[in-house]
């Protein structure tokens, strides 16, 4: 007979192996397990430390062959330092209004996301999404989510970004936005902008997802400082790329 506090325990299970979607040549494998309404918040909290991220109702991480190249990264914000050319980033956009909503998908928001796709990731499954994806993907979740979107002074929707509350920070689960305005560095503006949310919230990290070494797309996040990586070693400072 089982105890019933089996009912809470996580069960966790491997994917087969597929192509990697960020290097090229490599097989790319998952350890995951699902989060349900008895044990979200606690088991979120618990697998976001040890480098899990969240999609839907899954906490997953990367368990791969022979290659070690995705590191799990969050910024100290507390502590964090802009670089000059990340205070023009944010002097570029401070213009621009942040409303924190429930997580429930709009078809302005779905426009922005499908154009960014396009934009940004031609080639990637992402781009396939349609409408109910997207919305599953923006409603689905058992943790404390919430729907960050960036307007600007005409109302015009030009960011968003599906966000995490954990207890020791906020998790940037995907963002998106205008990629018309290269010069205003939204991508980049968005970031900041949940680095301070955090720290005004008295919160230590906001969580960035993965680096990924040999990724350009991926790898640009350490140069956020003070952040750190986890690795064997758990949760170790990362230097600042020369």
């Amino acid at each position: 007979m089982n105890h019933p506090a089996d009912q809470d325990l996580l069960r966790f299970y491997r994917t087969r192996s597929t192509p990697c979607p960020y290097l090229e040549g490599r097989e790319e494998r998952l350890i995951f397990t699902r989060l349900d309404a008895n044990n979200s918040e606690f088991a979120h909290d618990v697998l976001a430390k040890a480098g899990f991220r969240r999609s839907h109702d899954i906490a997953y991480r990367p368990d791969c062959d022979d290659c070690k190249s995705c590191q799990p990264v969050r910024i100290l914000a507390r502590e964090f330092q802009p670089s000059r050319s990340m205070k023009k980033a944010v002097s570029r956009n401070r213009h621009l209004t942040r409303h924190v909503l429930e997580p429930v998908a709009t078809e302005e928001h779905f426009n922005l996301f499908a154009n960014y796709q396009t934009a940004r990731h031609e080639g990637s499954s992402m781009v396939e999404m349609d409408y109910d994806e997207f919305k599953s993907m923006i409603e689905q979740t058992p943790v404390d989510t919430h729907l960050f979107e960036y307007r600007d002074e005409d109302g015009k929707l030009v960011g968003g970004a599906l966000t995490d509350r954990l207890a020791d920070g906020i998790s940037m689960v995907y963002s998106y936005y205008d990629t018309g305005s290269e010069q205003r560095s939204l991508g980049t503006f968005i970031v900041l902008d949940h680095v301070a949310y955090a720290a005004d919230a008295d919160l230590q990290f906001a969580y960035l997802g993965y680096a990924i070494d040999g990724c350009a797309n991926m790898a640009y996040k350490t140069q956020y400082q003070p952040i750190e990586g986890y690795g064997v070693d758990g949760w170790v400072a990362i230097p600042k790329p020369k």
